[in-house]
């Protein structure tokens, strides 16, 4: 069990659960997961601003990084080949930075992590799934302008 002083942090790559120090979150920690070793993304202290960029979520975190989010969670579903996917790719980037503390931006990628894409109906890519308190509030296909992306997330969100 977690005592109060310490954080419970998912690893994106695993999904397994990292006790960390609450003390030592954003005190320039660079920390890795106990079991699989890959660079762990901590939690922002009290405020909870988000990181200002997007989070790899996969089958195992998607849960945990997405419902449970204390935020608006902005799901990219994606692959490495789908050209529309990359081209929004770098406003997406923008976006998590620009509204980091109001929505946070999650990248799933639907070639490594088949079982979410399926849970969630993905047929066409890129697919943008907004999730608020663990339900789905809004889902848009295709790629827009980030200005368009913009404008949806904010009439969404």
């Amino acid at each position: 069990m977690t005592t109060p002083t310490q954080d419970l942090v998912r690893c994106a790559g695993c999904g397994a659960g990292n006790r960390l120090a609450a003390e030592r979150v954003g005190a320039g920690v660079k920390a890795v997961c106990g079991k699989c070793g890959a660079a762990l993304e901590l939690p922002r202290p009290a405020a909870g601003n988000g990181s200002g960029r997007p989070v790899t979520v996969t089958d195992q975190s998607f849960d945990d990084l997405v419902l449970r989010a204390p935020t608006a969670t902005l799901v990219d579903l994606w692959a490495p080949w789908c050209g529309p996917c990359r081209m929004i790719a770098p406003a997406l980037e923008e976006i998590a930075a620009e509204m980091a503390g109001e929505v946070r931006i999650a990248k799933l990628n639907v070639d490594e992590n088949p079982d979410t894409a399926s849970r969630l109906g993905v047929s066409g890519i890129p697919t943008l799934v907004l999730y608020r308190g663990g339900r789905e509030v809004d889902r848009l296909v295709g790629a827009l302008p980030k200005n368009d992306l913009v404008r949806w997330l904010r009439a969404a969100a």
